[in-house]
């Protein structure tokens, strides 16, 4: 991977250490005045407080409750959530490579990862773990957290496991190496249209590059005349992988984002080589939970006037965080700085009220922002202008779409909110896929079989009601609801079916048809429209 430029890190680091050094003297009496203050008020507590007390859940308390005074993304994260934490932003973890859902107080494995040390030991889709390490985990109120401290560990470390398979009368024993097993950050990438190439990614990681990549190459192979880029429900992680991708999209010695802080000192990410997708239609897709580097990679995009954003206004996070060990093994996330879009645009939303920053996108809705575009009232004063084409931009709240794309709430019915809140409809499609996983496969070996030719008939959701009803007695059939959302619901069970079969990437292919801000950006790439924007 490429990294800032030699001479501009070596100017930074040495601006950090001269303003530290200098400062430092004048900062020790208050900083030994305030270690003294807290020391005092621990000791008291030890020695006098009514009740036995733990002294380390209370200094825990104590750095979660000053962190929450600075802003609302400088967080305290415990020692013992510090790895599970970082998975996402590392792109691994060391486990045994399980995609698992605890169904009726069962551990059941939904699928084993390709190539993982499960995989290679014979684990399948379906089997029930009854046993960890000769401790029985079935019918007892076994959670996830319950799970991965069983299951998670050091590399090379063995771990046994009992397996009750279907149509098997043994329990079936297994001893599993632990490896690394990688953190997926693109979920999908396949071509919506013969010419429009569609990828998917979830986070913001070290792995993440590499996975665009994979996904531009096979695209290419495939036709592709146009990208969709979507990052709705991305809430971001790495800042250097949002300058990374940005070098995929922009050519070089362009600013893609700058940083500037108390202490550090103004910091620009340029591009700086070529990239895979210079030069073919872009569309970037956002919504309201696109947060942090998906405002990165998406406001660089649009001020350079390489593509669009279609969908709704960004969250609005333009914090900077480092994280910091702490000697216990817990971290702080620290903001120390704010980063600007290359017009200059600061994008974080206010956070003076630390209500209303944490009801914000309630508010939205309530104001009816996500269905109405004139509901969004900006000042003039955040108004920027794009670098080439000199067009309108906004910030102090979040990126706005060059498009925007209504929330569509038409389908949705109680009866179908109840039963994906409940959990009903993911429980039913485990269920029934592993009852029938065999059939399923035999008539189906393909997934494009499965898409073109598989029909969620009456049966099946006669199966689901029976099932929904017997886990919760109060949700009895509503066929007016059903027809209200008979749509969706068919294209979930169907979209569901296809990930526990195969994976994600097979689950959004099919639960896609309902995701109105892709439809709408294919309308928009494959048209006039797209040429009218007067793009680079």
């Amino acid at each position: 991977m490429q990294t800032i430029r030699p001479n501009m890190k070596l100017l930074s680091l040495i601006t950090i250490s001269l303003f530290l050094s200098t400062s430092f003297l004048q900062a020790q009496n208050s900083k030994v005045g305030t270690t003294l203050k807290f020391d005092e008020v621990i000791t008291a507590i030890e020695r006098m407080y009514v009740d036995e007390v733990n002294t380390d859940e209370l200094t825990d308390a104590a750095i979660v409750a000053l962190l929450e005074k600075l802003d609302p993304h400088s967080t305290f994260i415990s020692k013992e959530e510090v790895s599970g934490a970082n998975e996402r932003i590392n792109g691994n973890f060391v486990g045994i490579g399980i995609r698992f859902q605890i169904l009726k107080d069962t551990l059941m494995v939904v699928a084993t990862i390709p190539g993982g040390p499960s995989e290679k030991v014979g684990l399948m889709a379906g089997d029930r773990i009854v046993t960890i390490a000769d401790s029985n985990v079935a019918g007892n109120g076994l959670r996830n957290s319950g799970v991965r401290k069983r299951l998670l560990g050091d590399k090379g470390t063995k771990v046994s496991v009992q397996i009750k398979r279907k149509n098997v009368p043994e329990l079936l024993d297994f001893t599993i190496t632990r490896d690394v097993i990688p953190v997926h950050s693109v979920d999908a990438a396949y071509m919506v249209t013969d010419k429009t190439g569609y990828i998917k990614m979830n986070t913001f990681s070290r792995n993440s590059l590499v996975e665009v990549q994979e996904g531009i190459k096979k695209l290419k192979k495939q036709g592709m005349e146009n990208l969709i880029f979507d990052l709705q429900g991305n809430g971001g992680g790495l800042l250097y992988t949002a300058k990374y991708l940005a070098d995929e999209f922009l050519t070089r010695d362009k600013l893609v984002v700058y940083s500037k802080g108390r202490v550090q000192p103004r910091i620009d990410l340029n591009t700086e080589r070529k990239g895979l997708w210079e030069e073919g239609n872009l569309i970037i897709l956002t919504d309201e939970t696109s947060a942090s580097a998906s405002e990165i990679l998406s406001g660089a995009i649009q001020d350079w006037d390489r593509g669009l954003i279609v969908g709704r206004r960004t969250f609005g996070k333009g914090l900077v965080q480092r994280p910091i060990d702490l000697s216990d093994g817990s971290q702080i996330r620290l903001t120390i700085a704010r980063y600007y879009t290359p017009s200059g645009r600061f994008i974080q939303k206010p956070y003076d009220d630390a209500k209303a920053y944490e009801n914000d996108l309630i508010e939205r809705y309530r104001h009816g922002e996500y269905t109405n575009q004139d509901s969004i009232q900006l000042p003039d004063s955040l108004m920027h202008k794009t670098l080439i084409k000199k067009r309108d931009v906004f910030g102090g709240g979040g990126i706005m779409p060059d498009f925007f794309v209504p929330l569509d709430t038409t389908g949705i019915s109680d009866y179908f909110t109840k039963l994906v809140r409940g959990g009903h409809l993911n429980a039913f499609t485990l269920t029934y896929t592993n009852k029938n996983r065999k059939a399923m496969k035999e008539q189906y070996p393909e997934f494009a079989d499965f898409k073109k030719k598989f029909k969620v008939d009456k049966n099946i959701i006669h199966e689901l009601a029976a099932y929904a009803q017997k886990e919760d007695s109060t949700l009895v059939f509503d066929e007016e609801g059903y027809h209200e959302s008979e749509f969706l619901l068919k294209l979930r069970i169907k979209a569901i079916f296809a990930q526990n079969l195969w994976s994600f990437k097979e689950f959004y292919e099919i639960y896609n048809e309902s995701n109105e801000i892709l439809q709408r950006a294919v309308e928009i790439i494959e048209s006039k429209e797209y040429d009218k924007a007067g793009l680079e």
